[in-house]
């Protein structure tokens, strides 16, 4: 019996860790659509004072005017690459990260879900809450769990992140005033494939979340309540310091 239960726990950790990349692709994708829709703007913007510098290229004042335009709007795509580029590099390589830098991009990847539910947003993140891991692995991690949130909450729905610094960690809070998540299904959220979004869900969101987060030696716990006029649902990722400040 027993190596029927090991046989079993391999071949989910197995299929799980099979289907992380492609799990990884999608938010990927995801974020990059959110990148590209926020550099259409300064695209947009420079293109219109290139062609203005252009008619007016005899007046030295209004050129001088819009040559400093387009320096403003190259430093605002300068700045969307290297945060762009710092969530992606690879994936052995680990560095010190603002949780409130990875609450801001995965709140962008689920901004138009956000502003379609009309969701009030209460975040609040400790400017010393500094995680030391891979950013593009935490950014999923974190997206899993606030896409589920939205998810969760109905039209004009709250949803709060939380983050803090002690001697023994960081910690983020993700937490929605949804409906909560039922007692005959909470020792099941954590399983590769289980889900109640029936076709809309994969069930790998949370397997992932949790993986990511373990391998980082942290841990991720939820509480939920389904008491009317008090339900939700709070998932906690806990993580050691960063090292360069574990002992400082």
């Amino acid at each position: 019996m027993n190596q029927i239960l090991e046989d079993d726990e391999t071949k989910w950790i197995g299929l799980r860790e099979s289907l992380r990349p492609s799990r990884s692709l999608a938010v990927a994708g995801q974020f990059a659509a959110t990148v590209m829709h926020e550099i259409n703007n300064p695209l947009e913007a420079i293109s219109n004072l290139n062609y203005l510098l252009q008619g007016d290229a005899n007046n030295p004042e209004l050129a001088l005017r819009y040559s400093r335009q387009i320096d403003e709007q190259l430093a605002v795509l300068t700045r969307i690459a290297r945060q762009t580029l710092s969530f992606y590099r690879p994936a052995a390589e680990k560095s010190p990260v603002a949780a409130a830098t990875l609450a801001e991009a995965a709140l962008r990847i689920h901004r138009k879900s956000i502003a379609a539910k009309r969701i009030h947003l209460n975040v609040r993140l400790a400017n010393d809450v500094t995680m030391d891991v891979h950013p593009g692995e935490m950014l999923q991690a974190i997206s899993n769990l606030i896409s589920n949130a939205v998810d969760a909450l109905p039209v004009e729905g709250s949803l709060y992140l939380r983050g803090r610094r002690s001697c023994r960690g960081v910690s983020l809070l993700v937490a929605d005033a949804g409906p909560g998540i039922p007692n005959s299904i909470v020792q099941k959220i954590f399983d590769p494939f289980f889900t109640t979004k029936q076709d809309k869900g994969t069930g790998l969101g949370l397997a992932i979340s949790k993986a990511i987060v373990e391998k980082y030696q942290g841990k991720i716990r939820t509480r939920r309540s389904t008491r009317p006029g008090r339900s939700g649902t709070t998932f906690r990722i806990s993580l050691p310091l960063p090292r360069q400040t574990a002992s400082g």
